[in-house]
């Protein structure tokens, strides 16, 4: 059966080169008789892969020795609370800013700990953004400031991130090693694995070791940092099977280079955006300044069109375009994997779907 282009926002497209490479070793991982998923996660057979896994994301991230690489469970939800649990401490103030659908998802659960001052919060606003330097209030003495860095549901993202003294914390999770960044401007970054790291079951976490250091002896063992850092993410059986995937998808982004894959990024967004801009058939949902380069959210002048679109562009093998429940329209999500011939078969589509419905 052929391949579809997979414009799903996660889980999401893999590198064929990683998908074909664990189908190789599904059965008999390098010739231990087992698959990874049923070596035990202390044996000689999956501690090379843990190793490189994050090794690989060090290397990509120019990460020092200040700094510790996480693989947890749960999801970046449960970094929603993990983060204040351990950072906020009794009496202090987090600085977050509610841009959308998962910011304010952030937010609700950091209220559930302490207090939280709101940076800005154009979380509803249409076109949907993010906010401008003059908006934003940063309080003095925060515990930490907290950002989305992109927007999944609302296709607006970051562009530059904010210098501040607090340490800086982020969900990353749909657009984490889409571009290089200076992570040491960071104190903590998370990111769930099912858009741009590999298949849904772990959570990135990269954290400065000195905040892990932070969190109150009172807290359960498995909600602490330190637990994770001091054993090696091991405290518990690890998601060995997303972590190796994690590990070959690093490996190919490796083997490409982070500013290859970043120009090409751009190159598909703009393709995509160009396509939309160039009629009035489309209008994207983000203002242009703020537009993702991963999630590409757009609507049909005529609405009723928008499930229409939907199910044509599956008989043309191009799956995934419908736009979240929550606010419907259509979304392209073209993460590093997504490869540049499907942006093309997409912009073609839309072409042919305007001539014929326009």
């Amino acid at each position: 059966m052929a391949r579809v282009y997979n414009f799903s926002a996660g889980p999401a497209v893999l590198p064929l080169e990683a998908l074909e490479e664990a189908q190789r070793q599904m059965t008999d991982y390098q010739g231990s008789g087992m698959s990874i998923m049923e070596c035990s996660h202390r044996g000689a057979q999956y501690a090379p892969v843990h190793e490189e896994a994050q090794a690989n994301i060090k290397e990509l991230l120019g990460l020092s020795d200040d700094y510790a690489v996480l693989f947890l469970q749960g999801g970046a939800s449960t970094q929603f609370a993990m983060v204040p649990m351990n950072l906020l401490g009794e009496g202090r103030t987090a600085d977050y800013v509610n841009s959308g659908a998962w910011a304010s998802k952030a937010i609700k659960e950091a209220k559930k700990i302490g207090n939280v001052n709101i940076v800005a919060d154009c979380g509803k606003d249409i076109p949907t953004r993010m906010p401008s330097v003059d908006e934003m209030n940063w309080s003095e003495g925060a515990a930490y400031a907290h950002i989305t860095s992109n927007e999944t549901i609302a296709g607006s993202c970051w562009q530059e991130y904010p210098r501040l003294d607090a340490p800086l914390v982020a969900d990353m999770s749909s657009d984490i090693l889409s571009r290089p960044f200076d992570a040491s401007r960071f104190g903590l970054i998370y990111a769930g694995a099912q858009k741009n790291l590999g298949p849904s079951g772990v959570a990135l976490v990269i954290i400065r070791k000195d905040l892990a250091e932070r969190a109150p002896e009172s807290l359960p063992t498995m909600f602490q940092y330190r637990t994770h850092v001091a054993k090696d993410s091991m405290f518990n059986t690890p998601p060995c099977f997303s972590i190796y995937m994690l590990m070959l998808v690093t490996r190919w982004l490796k083997s490409r280079g982070l500013e290859n894959i970043y120009r090409q990024n751009i190159d598909k967004a703009a393709k995509l955006y160009a396509a939309i801009d160039g009629t009035d058939f489309y209008t994207g949902t983000a203002l242009p300044e703020y537009r993702s380069n991963m999630n590409v959210t757009f609507r049909v002048a005529n609405n009723d069109l928008e499930p229409i679109f939907v199910s044509e562009a599956a008989e043309a093998g191009l799956s995934g375009l419908k736009g979240h429940r929550d606010v419907g329209g259509l979304r392209a999500s073209i993460y590093n994997a997504f490869p540049p011939e499907g942006v093309d078969a997409l912009v073609a589509f839309m072409k042919d779907f305007e001539t014929k419905h326009g």
